[in-house]
């Protein structure tokens, strides 16, 4: 159970209490969720991390499901300042999470394909696509560092719970056989339901 000490050492960093104890209620109606205690995610391995100035994970939990646990992360991040002329960086909280995989994917980026990556595609095509799957390939922008292991893992199952995904700004990372998924956008119970669904499916999967 989210005990208040746990609520106000979190809320010192972030400043969203509320938004805390919103999630964690909407994440315990529908998980069975409990505190991991202190585990070492080495996160540092994950080059989305590596865009923040600083960040420190306030609180972990285990999802229980399957006999396949994943992991939901409440990560305050320090984010650079982008304003012109300013220095240093400003503190925002995240929901992350985190599921360990059966098959080495090798290191993989998955997020929305944009336009200009579509473009940058025709002139250097460094993307992989999947020939049975245009509907996936239009959709999703995937960067492998190897081939011959993301083609054999990302089968039609990863790909589909990727499509199921409700929310549209998330990015997927792989390494070897650990994934995270998040955006950057403040916590919300919503989105944090969508990322515990989708990390429960595939640690169950692949």
């Amino acid at each position: 159970m989210m005990n208040n000490s746990s609520l106000e050492n979190m809320g010192l960093g972030c400043g969203d209490v509320d938004g805390f104890r919103e999630t964690y209620i909407a994440l315990k109606e529908k998980f069975d969720i409990q505190l991991t205690g202190n585990i070492d995610f080495n996160l540092g391995q994950f080059e989305i991390f590596n865009h923040y100035l600083g960040f420190d994970v306030r609180d972990s939990y285990v999802l229980k499901h399957l006999n396949c646990d994943s992991y939901i992360l409440f990560i305050e991040t320090t984010l650079k300042n982008m304003g012109k002329g300013s220095f240093g960086g400003y503190s925002d909280c995240q929901t992350w999470a985190l599921c360990y995989l059966k098959h080495d994917f090798g290191r993989v980026l998955i997020r929305r394909e944009t336009l200009t990556d579509k473009l940058l595609e025709l002139v250097h095509p460094i993307e992989l696509d999947f020939a049975d799957d245009k509907a996936f390939s239009d959709t999703f922008y995937v960067l492998v560092n190897d081939h011959a292991k993301a083609n054999m893992a990302i089968n039609r199952n990863f790909r589909n719970a990727v499509m199921d995904i409700r929310e549209d700004d998330f990015v997927i990372e792989i390494v070897e056989h650990t994934l995270v998924i998040g955006d950057r956008k403040p916590i919300s119970p919503e989105r944090a339901v969508y990322l515990a669904e989708f990390v429960s499916r595939v640690a169950s999967l692949c």
